[in-house]
């Protein structure tokens, strides 16, 4: 990890931990049993679940775990006498109903489109609920009936999004109250492959799910820079990148994200004239990426006419042009201008693309056949570890001056269950989840971790657990004397 300057940071009174909020507390061991009901036992939650088993000896909690695979619950809670398992079609609306009828607060590890259905549960039998997940139309389009009916529905409270909020705001409101004026606000993000386990020409595996990577940027990026709008459609979206730095782990290139704009309000930053948030690649990542949107293999849209027996290189091929004089190599090149001898054709070269070898898959979209190509490299191996960064850039005026704050935090795995991925993701909803049932938050309706009354507690207790951010603050421009 990186060392943190605690002393920088209580200097400046920015991100340290305010007093009223220590290292949250156990409550009295007498207070009445409360249920948590988690939905979904998949590898996200394993940090999560570990978290919550070993509060709920100090906190007389019962939890609920249930999954489509009630093995899997089962091996998840390891056989701890205050977990039990339930296996569940979460689209069985009486069994579903009737666990979260017995909950003190749901917590929802489902997939995005899943989430609707369980906080309509949630709403109709007035129970308090919990999610990493973003908000979507249908849950921001309950916020009057979860308010009027006195619940709290947080959502977005894992990593991206949720300790980007938390570290952003926090910083934000500091800056607010020393006087400052923010004017610009940079944030990126990045589940990578920590230094360790890095052993590939794309220095990446996949972290998260492999789907959601192969269609990364589909939508057009937009976002404020000095003031100016700038929109990057999807066909261009990784050959514009930022390069940025982090102490002890070098340098990293950054992609926009869909949408930043909406952070304006989110943040309550709509004078700022620079708001970017973005995804975190190594360099050359993006270079070799954007060769292969070239090439047409990232294309969702249609289902290729393919052979049971077509080859990696028959594949590639596909979407070349004809020419018996050029060998798929040498149309590869002159189709992307990418040189046989750098290194993104090595990039590509190592996926097997030119390999005269059976394709993992026998049909599907491009995207489809190049997730099961990538999936065959990009695994993580049982010894490998992931590795999560994020860093923050503000630039604000103060006093005549103009400063920049870069704040960064690097997490690494564990292992294969305690993942960065999973760490991150999962400590911020435990320690959310804590909070509600403490009922140290007052907020009601559908909220998202951008309150100090959520975030000082849970950063505090995560700085406690490893999470931690160093920073380096800067004066980029002295005010001018006489």
């Amino acid at each position: 990890m990186v060392a943190f300057n605690f002393a920088a940071f209580k200097k400046r009174g920015l991100f340290a931990r305010p007093a009223k909020y220590p290292k949250i507390e156990s409550r009295r061991k007498q207070d009445p049993m409360k249920n948590i009901v988690i939905f979904g036992a998949g590898r996200s939650s394993s940090v999560l679940i570990d978290y919550l088993l070993q509060e709920s000896e100090k906190n007389n909690w019962q939890i609920t775990l249930c999954d489509q695979s009630e093995e899997l619950a089962l091996a998840k809670l390891a056989g701890n006498k205050n977990g039990t398992a339930q296996g569940l079609d979460i689209h069985d609306e009486n069994t579903r109903d009737v666990l979260i009828m017995k909950a003190d607060l749901v917590i929802s590890m489902l997939p995005v489109f899943l989430h609707t259905d369980v906080a309509k549960s949630c709403l109709k039998h007035g129970k308090n609920m919990l999610s990493a997940s973003y908000v979507n139309e249908d849950i921001r389009g309950m916020e009057k009936a979860v308010k009027d009916a006195g619940l709290l529905f947080i959502k977005e409270c894992g990593l991206d999004p949720g300790i980007d909020h938390m570290t952003a705001m926090q910083a934000i409101d500091e800056i607010r109250a020393k006087g400052g004026r923010l004017t610009g606000f940079r944030s990126y993000t990045g589940g990578l492959i920590a230094p360790e386990s890095d052993n590939n020409p794309w220095h990446y595996k996949f972290t998260w799910n492999p789907r959601n990577v192969v269609l990364a940027g589909k939508a057009t990026a937009r976002y404020l820079r000095h003031g100016k709008y700038k929109y990057i459609p999807y066909h261009q979206l990784f050959t514009r990148t930022d390069r940025m730095s982090v102490e002890g782990y070098g340098d990293f290139d950054g992609y926009a994200n869909r949408d930043s704009l909406a952070y304006r309000e989110l943040y309550g930053i709509q004078d700022t004239t620079t708001i970017l948030r973005g995804t975190l690649r190594r360099p050359g990542y993006c270079q070799a990426w954007q060769t292969l949107i070239d090439l047409g293999m990232t294309d969702d849209s249609f289902e290729i006419d393919s052979t049971p027996d077509m080859t990696y290189r028959e594949f590639t091929n596909l979407f070349l042009r004809y020419d018996e004089g050029m060998t798929v190599e040498q149309k590869v090149c002159a189709t992307t201008g990418i040189d046989e001898n750098g290194e993104v054709f090595n990039a590509l070269r190592w996926l097997g693309l030119f390999e005269e070898k059976p394709l993992p898959v026998a049909k599907g979209s491009p995207a489809h056949i190049l997730q099961h190509i990538l999936e065959e490299k990009w695994t993580l191996k049982p010894e490998d570890k992931d590795m999560i960064v994020m860093q923050h850039i503000f630039d604000y005026e103060l006093e005549g001056a103009v400063h920049r704050l870069t704040s960064s935090m690097v997490v690494q795995g564990d292992d294969q269950v305690r993942t960065g991925m999973a760490k991150t993701v999962g400590l911020p909803l435990g320690i959310t989840a804590k909070l509600m049932l403490e009922g140290r938050i007052s907020l009601k309706g559908v909220h998202i971790p951008i309150h100090k009354e959520i975030y000082d507690p849970v950063l505090a207790e995560l700085e406690t657990l490893g999470m931690k951010f160093t920073d380096l603050h800067e004066i980029v421009d002295e005010p001018q004397t006489a």
